[in-house]
């Protein structure tokens, strides 16, 4: 599938993402994607986040593909357990933290806790770094398999967000775009 063939919803983690982000840079780039915009970035709840992608995907007029970063891809993969008979075709899921072993996680995080381990009816492609101080490669690695998503591990990448150097992040577009590829329309 090619990127102007779908509608690609941008969903962000905790805080949201900021102008320099990666995600941000896509939106620019990307003439066929939305941000799944949240009415409180900062002490989310969980039902209102799954409610506004699920209200995103429903709007959308092509097929989907996800993009998730940090609490968006625990959203995503929530949001994952309601769909059925959905127009999502595949996700990438960037730096998830392990909000139910890693004290380090935010405790404005937690309520998005309990993360489902069902495969997700769509294909994923997981990336995550090995010093990510959120979610060890072993833990982001287990997500992977339990969620049927390829993994991908990006070494010494940290959160994988403008704090860690991943401004443009080149690298993640290129795998973005050979999933792209592997999804069927």
């Amino acid at each position: 599938m090619k990127i102007a063939e779908a509608d690609i919803l941008l969903v962000p983690g905790l805080g949201n993402s900021g102008p320099d982000h990666w995600q941000r840079r896509w939106l620019e780039k990307m003439r066929t994607a939305q941000w799944v915009e949240q009415d409180e970035w900062d002490k989310p709840m969980l039902e209102p986040w799954v409610e506004n992608i699920e209200k995103s995907i429903l709007m959308a007029t092509r097929p989907v593909v996800l993009v998730g970063h940090s609490l968006g891809v625990i959203a995503i993969v929530h949001t994952a357990q309601r769909l059925v008979d959905t127009k999502v075709r595949g996700a990438l899921l960037v730096s998830p933290p392990d909000l139910d072993e890693n004290e380090a996680v935010p405790g404005a995080a937690l309520p998005f806790a309990n993360i489902p381990r069902d495969p997700l009816p769509f294909p994923s492609l997981l990336v995550a770094g090995n010093n990510d101080p959120y979610c060890t490669p072993e833990r982001a690695g287990d997500f992977a398999n339990a969620w049927g998503s390829e993994f991908h591990n990006a070494g010494e990448a940290g959160r994988i967000n403008t704090t860690s150097g991943h401004g443009p992040w080149p690298e993640g577009l290129m795998m973005f775009t050979r999933l792209m590829q592997r999804i069927k329309a």
